[in-house]
């Protein structure tokens, strides 16, 4: 695991990441809270892409916790069986529709420790809720965040609660907003895990990864 760069190096990182993107948005495709709780739990080990051409037709019908109810675990299973896992996440997605009908008034809830009760949604998939839904800055680790992270020393962890943590303790705060955004963008398309793309890279010079590719 490299070090973690300075503040210096990373307030450069985030203007670099900035100036090229500024307002960088996930690609999940969502229309409201609900919508957005339940394509995040969908894309646990499966693509945005993936996720967004079974919801699209989803979402039509069933974007509100009581419209999934009733569209039914089957109906819902039929929309999502091109998705890993597909039976699963359908038994998770009927249970916390039901959990959000009964006990929030059909209502996503915007704290962490509640979102996390609902089956299927892990510290993530609540951190990717409130920083998208509520622009709260929730620092979403994914594995392109985490390999990014120890990749650069922007904010290396031994796991992605350790990463997590160096996001908030390094990054500057007028960038903590969207840092996961340019982050996993970042490893999704130019820091890729096989042959990370360094030449294409705009932060390469500021990066202590000693494997870089020519």
């Amino acid at each position: 695991m490299v070090k973690q760069l300075g503040y210096h190096a990373i307030r450069e990182i985030f203007d670099r990441f900035h100036a090229a993107e500024p307002e960088p948005k996930g690609e999940l495709e969502h229309v409201n809270a609900y919508t957005l709780v339940v394509a995040v739990a969908l894309s646990a080990q499966a693509t945005d892409a993936g996720v967004n051409k079974a919801t699209r037709k989803l979402f039509q019908v069933a974007d509100t916790p009581q419209k999934m109810l009733d569209l039914g675990e089957e109906g819902l299973t039929e929309h999502i069986k091109t998705i890993g896992l597909f039976r699963q996440k359908a038994k998770n997605v009927i249970k916390l529709s039901r959990i959000l009908v009964d006990e929030y008034d059909g209502e996503v809830p915007n704290s962490r420790a509640a979102l996390q009760s609902l089956p299927g949604v892990g510290r993530k998939t609540a951190n990717v809720v409130l920083n998208m839904w509520w622009k709260y800055p929730a620092q979403a680790v994914d594995t392109h965040i985490f390999r990014v992270g120890n990749r650069t020393g922007i904010c290396p962890g031994k796991d992605v609660i350790a990463t997590e943590r160096a996001i908030e303790d390094n990054v500057p705060v007028d960038y903590q907003h969207h840092a996961h955004h340019w982050l996993i963008l970042h490893g999704r398309y130019t820091c890729v895990a096989r042959k990370p793309k360094c030449p294409a890279c705009l932060i390469r010079d500021l990066c202590p990864f000693e494997e870089k590719t020519l």
